[in-house]
């Protein structure tokens, strides 16, 4: 995780390729409590994994503090995560909309999620 936690996301917009299976359990094996999901879309021409992850606060507060540094995270590696927030907990749903699937770029977002949360 160390090595995803330091590094920095880079465009892929429609020029690189999902991940194939093979790179996503490898991604995943890095990282701890996310899981894959498929079907994040509308239809079904938008199925696309992803991966998703719930952390869990004592206080509400700690969730919204946590929500706040997450966009922080979001904005400076300009990778932005569909965010489901609670009074005591927040859901982080990683995918890359523009290539119909997972990209390095969610692995990366993850990992530097976890940390945070570690904090």
């Amino acid at each position: 995780m160390t090595e995803l936690i330091n590094r920095h996301c880079v465009p892929c917009e429609g020029v690189v390729p999902p991940l194939d299976a093979l790179a996503i359990a490898q991604f995943l094996a890095g990282l701890t409590g996310w899981i894959l999901d498929e079907g994040v879309g509308q239809g079904e021409a938008d199925q696309a994994y992803c991966i998703i992850k719930t952390y869990r606060f004592k206080h509400y507060y700690e969730t919204m503090a946590f929500v706040n540094a997450t966009a922080w995270v979001s904005h400076r590696e300009d990778h932005h995560p569909d965010l489901a927030v609670g009074y005591k907990e927040c859901t982080v749903r990683y995918t890359t909309h523009a290539i119909g699937g997972l990209s390095e770029n969610d692995f990366i977002c993850a990992a530097k999620i976890d940390a945070l949360y570690a904090l």
